[in-house]
Formats: C-alpha cells, structure tokens, sequence
C-alpha cells in the first residue's frame, strides 16, 4: 500500500467532515443490495460502503493522489476505492475495501467499537506506563485509542500480516503518534518487559475464510487463550494485558475463561473476565462447527501480574 498516499486520504476525509461507522459483513450485504447503492453518491458511499464512484466525485488533487499510489483501481465504468475510512472513538482509521475476502484484508468493524470501549473503560484515569504492545493490531486501532489515554507511552504494533503493519502506520501517523512496528506471530517477536499489551485476536471457527477471522480450536478461542497465555509470560512485574475477544459458551460453560483461570496462576497473574455482549455473531451458529454452541459472547479479560 502506498502510505503517503493513505495518509493524504485521511487527512482531507478529516479536513472534510467525514464521518463512517462500519457494519458487520452481513449488514453490508444488506446495504449494498438496496437499489439506491448501486452508485456512490457522496464521499461515504465511495470510502464507507466501498461502492464504484465516477472521478469527479472526488475532489480533483485527491483522486490524482490516490490514482497514482494505487489506491484506487478502474471498476466497470467508473472507479473503486481499494481502501477504506471508518471512525471509531472519533478518529478516522483506514482500512481494506468491502468485500474483506482474500487472506491478508485488513478488517475494522463492530468488534472494534466494542474492543477500543472495554480499554477505554479499563485506561481512563490510569497512570502512565512505559511502554505498551498492540499484539496482532491489525489496524493499531486498540493500540492508537490506548496511547491516546497514556500520553508519553512508547508504542509497539505486532501483526503477522504486513499489509496490516502498513495501514496501522498510516493510522498512526494520522493520530500523531510516533509507533514501532513489526512482524511477529502473536508475541513471538516482541521483547519481554512490557507493561501494558492489549489485543483483539480471531476468535471465528473459518478454516476457508481470511486470516483475520480464524481464531483455531476450542470452537475459535485457541488463538485468544495462546496470545494471552504467550504474553503473560513477558510481561513485566505490575504490568497488564487487556484482551478484548470472543468466547463461545457450552451448556453453560466458558472454556476460554476456564483455561485462563488454570493456565494464569503459573505465570504468576491473576484474572478478571467479564462478559460485555452475551450474544454476538449469531449467524455463525448455523455453521456445523458450531452445532453445540449456545451462544458467543464478546468478552473482557484483565490480566495482572504481581
């Protein structure tokens, strides 16, 4: 992706007024269907519903800029935008087009909303710390909204998709907010010693859908519980993980909170888990993967460590 250019995008959308509140996928779906969203009309249309666009409905200096980095391709007889501008806790993010499909997308949506309120919820108010960790930031939504509430925290972004880490800079750069990152498999890469990680990882049973849904056995939570348990084995004395995921309960019971409370003692943390929706994607219970769920719950782990 051409970073310049997407910043250059972010910029002028917040100069402006734009505004855009992304839908699940299946909402989407739904919007696009309707006739009147056949044809962007206006700058929402084009970088919110990601709907083909003739050129004069952008500003002149801004399509040329995104015609020549690429970020923009010719669909039928007009234009489509390959990127796309939503807001989440006031500030614009960048982010892949509609549909997110192919393997390496890069996904922002309701999840995000949920996930920046449970670390709004958990930082307002708190101390500074030193250093903080976004692990698997996707598009460093969780560890942009979080630098913002720990003013002189040095920041850290770790994704395995480095189309990811390119978007995340370009929302960095547009916070004003001066971030390392890097390639890394959960906390594989990430040096020990942080003090504050927060992370929202896959929680979906999708073995044939992108990365960014697949959240691997234990019905999605293998990835949640791996990611948890690898950080708090780096994590520094008095520090905390925030780990905003899904969890799908069978008859009655929370596996991914039941490991954690097994697995975290040895690391010397201990754990508050809270449910913040009860009921969340629950088309994904048609899937016969899921033939013995309930229900998925988007929940709100707080680990500490001693």
């Amino acid at each position: 992706m051409n970073e310049r250019a997407g910043l250059e995008l972010l910029r002028t959308l917040s100069r402006l007024g734009y505004a855009f509140v992304t839908v699940t996928p299946e909402t989407q779906k739904r919007i696009v269907a309707r006739h009147h969203k056949e044809h962007a009309r206006d700058l929402r249309d084009v970088f919110g519903w990601s709907l083909e666009f003739e050129e004069d409905l952008l500003p002149h200096d801004l399509f040329a800029t995104l015609r020549d980095g690429g970020l923009v391709e010719r669909c039928g007889h007009g234009w489509k935008s390959m990127v796309r501008v939503s807001t989440v806790a006031g500030r614009l993010f960048l982010h892949s087009a509609f549909p997110t499909d192919a393997d390496d997308s890069v996904f922002l949506g309701p999840d995000s909303m949920r996930f920046t309120d449970f670390l709004r919820a958990e930082l307002t108010g708190t101390n500074p710390v030193g250093r903080l960790i976004d692990i698997g930031a996707g598009t460093g939504v969780g560890g942009i909204v979080a630098a913002g509430l720990l003013p002189g925290t040095a920041v850290e972004l770790a994704d395995l998709n480095e189309k990811a880490l390119g978007f995340a800079r370009v929302n960095a750069a547009h916070a004003g907010l001066d971030v390392a990152t890097y390639v890394s498999d959960g906390v594989e890469a990430v040096a020990p010693g942080f003090d504050l990680a927060v992370a929202n990882p896959p929680f979906i049973i999708d073995e044939d859908g992108p990365a960014y849904r697949a959240g691997g056995a234990m019905h999605g939570a293998e990835l949640s519980l791996s990611w948890a348990l690898g950080a708090a084995a780096k994590l520094a004395p008095g520090g905390r993980i925030l780990l905003y995921t899904g969890s799908a309960i069978v008859d009655g019971r929370d596996a991914l909170r039941e490991a954690l409370e097994d697995g975290l003692p040895a690391c010397g943390c201990r754990l508050a888990y809270r449910e913040i929706d009860p009921d969340i994607f629950g088309e994904e219970l048609d899937k016969p993967a899921y033939r013995d769920v309930e229900r998925i719950a988007a929940v709100g782990a707080v680990i500490a460590k001693d």
